[in-house]
């Protein structure tokens, strides 16, 4: 419900929708120790059990250490615990909730920056392995034909080496997972 808001229909009913679940998703008390180490231990259990058989983790566009779950439930969780107090996180889009923390003071630059790289890269990826393969695609090529054509695609046309390409992508996940790893643990 984080991400819901009107964009079609009846206008009305969308603004009476919204003003629904609103308590909902920015819970007056935020939320409490329980309810916290719970939302951890499911995305612990998302991390074993929802990447399918044969992924490799630190390659995976959407479940990948790192990558677009990652990003996007660390500021999710930030709206939940803040966003009853803090008006300036409501806002069903990643980066604009993302920078509205850091100018609330809950996440530093670097942190901020690491994850905005890391979900702008990840999002072009997986856009690009989609068009390259023809199909939705949420693990990046390991190698051949359909890697480099994410990468020309990703480059811009820009002559990219393969290798250069991919240790950035690891590097910048990883950032990103520590992290991850930071905020999740205050």
């Amino acid at each position: 419900m984080l991400r819901a808001r009107w964009v079609a229909g009846d206008a009305v009913l969308g603004a009476a929708f919204v003003e629904l679940i609103d308590p909902l998703r920015y819970p007056k008390a935020g939320l409490n120790n329980d309810q916290l180490r719970e939302l951890k231990r499911m995305k612990a259990r998302v991390e074993t059990e929802r990447l399918p058989r044969g992924s490799d983790p630190s390659s995976h566009l959407k479940l990948g250490r790192g990558a677009l779950v990652d990003v996007e439930w660390t500021v999710q969780l930030m709206q939940l615990r803040y966003a009853s107090t803090m008006p300036g996180l409501r806002t069903p889009r990643t980066l604009q909730a993302l920078h509205a923390q850091l100018s609330a003071g809950l996440i530093d630059e670097a942190d901020c920056a690491a994850l905005e790289r890391a979900w702008l890269m990840v999002s072009r990826l997986r856009d690009a392995a989609t068009l390259v393969r023809g199909s939705a695609a949420d693990q990046l090529p390991r190698i051949g034909r359909e890697l480099l054509g994410v990468v020309r695609l990703v480059s811009d046309g820009a002559s990219e080496e393969v290798g250069v390409f991919t240790d950035t992508y690891l590097r910048t996940t990883r950032q990103a997972r520590k992290a991850v790893d930071r905020l999740l643990a205050g």
